[in-house]
């Protein structure tokens, strides 16, 4: 479903990302982490095709990133770390806008809308002001938007920052349901919530691999996921 060869990003002299290769198979739940400055939030957003890669491959659902983005963007949703709102506008308006540009049209917008609204727990809040809400809403309309269209892949980047316990059990419930038919990777710094949603992990550090193994081996011989994290990130 995904697949990354080589990839390269280069900020003039700082290499951000520095010849990664990874796979992500059809409905696996994918852990992508790395300490800040690894390179997570660059190789996804070159995934979502919201930034250009300097040089390598990567192929979503079949598609190229740098030749097809728009068949890719249709085929992508994307929780940035800080969701892409409008203070101005409430709820329902909000996820209107989005599904429009996701050409969401009609009987099937409303639907839609409906659906993720419901999918997030957002009904007490679809009538407020973006602006007035509180981050765990605003981080569940964020989810929200990146849900419309049913899209196949789901690019999630902390997903439950800024959530309270309850809802971050809500959350972590719809992850667990969208692996069901999406294919999902998950960037977070909460490894408790790798160890519950995925079962393969892909660490990078300074940019390049660290590690891409199964949560099983990771943690085999009886070492923590963060004790193997904090290893692989030391060097």
């Amino acid at each position: 479903m995904i697949e990354v060869t080589n990839l390269v990003k280069r900020y003039r002299d700082l290499v951000a990302v520095d010849g990664i290769s990874f796979k992500v198979e059809k409905g696996e739940v994918l852990g992508f982490l790395g300490p800040n400055g690894a390179g997570k939030t660059t190789t996804m957003r070159i995934l979502t095709g919201a930034s250009p890669a300097t040089s390598g491959k990567a192929l979503v659902a079949g598609f190229d990133v740098f030749e097809q983005p728009l068949e890719v963007k249709r085929r992508v949703g994307y929780l940035p770390e800080q969701p892409p709102l409008y203070d101005d506008l409430d709820t329902r308006s909000y996820l209107q806008f989005v599904a429009r540009i996701k050409g969401l049209r009609g009987e099937k917008q409303k639907n839609e809308i409906e659906r993720v609204i419901a999918a997030c727990n957002l009904e007490s809040v679809r009538r407020r002001r973006l602006g007035e809400l509180s981050k765990g809403f605003r981080q569940r309309v964020g989810l929200a938007q990146a849900l419309l269209g049913d899209p196949e892949v789901l690019i999630l980047d902390e997903p439950t920052i800024g959530l309270d316990p309850n809802q971050i059990v809500e959350v972590r419930t719809l992850i667990q349901k969208l692996a069901e038919k999406h294919t999902v990777i998950l960037s977070t710094h909460y490894l408790p919530e790798v160890i519950q949603l995925c079962k393969r992990v892909v660490i990078v550090h300074r940019g390049r691999i660290a590690a891409n193994d199964t949560l099983e081996n990771l943690t085999a011989g009886g070492r923590s996921l963060e004790q193997t994290f904090y290893d692989l990130t030391q060097q």
